[in-house]
């Protein structure tokens, strides 16, 4: 098993990246061979092509219900707080966490990378979500099912075997 569902972890940091959390689970694989920015970088940063395909489907239906569209992709240059991975900002980087995100009217977002620095399934990556009004459930509960499989598949781009 590549990647497996397992127990939230929250640091200290990861809990004051939010005021309140509505939503949150982790995912975790395991990665001894890369940096925790490559790894940010593999999982946020690429997608497959069928991840890809489900982002077109959700940019065209957020500007029917008035959400903001998520913003372009750029390349990624270097993981510092301030700069973007994928669709999101990096919030915080610190030795062992990454803390990477988004805030919209509906809901604000957080994705913590962690290395626990365990064997195996060291790489725990960690959705947290916070909702603003019944949008932000409404939308969360229409992309939960979706959001599962899609950060599941994201983490398993981040998993080496241990040397």
């Amino acid at each position: 098993m590549k990647v497996r569902e397992e127990q939230i972890i929250n640091s200290e940091l990861a809990q004051k990246s939010l005021a309140q959390i509505d939503f949150k689970d982790t995912f975790s694989t395991t990665n001894h061979k890369d940096s925790l920015s490559e790894i940010a970088k593999i999982i946020f940063g690429t997608r497959p092509k069928w991840v890809q395909f489900l982002f077109v489907i959700r940019q065209f239906l957020v500007k029917c219900i008035g959400l903001k569209p998520l913003p372009r992709q750029e390349p990624v240059a270097g993981v510092r707080a301030g700069s973007t991975i994928g669709f999101f900002t990096v919030y915080t980087v610190e030795n062992q966490e990454i803390i990477l995100g988004a805030d919209d009217s509906h809901l604000n977002f957080r994705a913590v990378i962690t290395d626990t620095r365990e064997p195996q399934y060291n790489i725990k990556v960690t959705t947290l979500v916070q909702y603003h009004n019944n949008k932000g459930r409404y939308y969360m509960a229409l992309i939960k099912p979706f959001h599962r499989l899609v950060v599941k598949n994201m983490v398993r781009q981040a998993y080496r075997a241990n040397p």
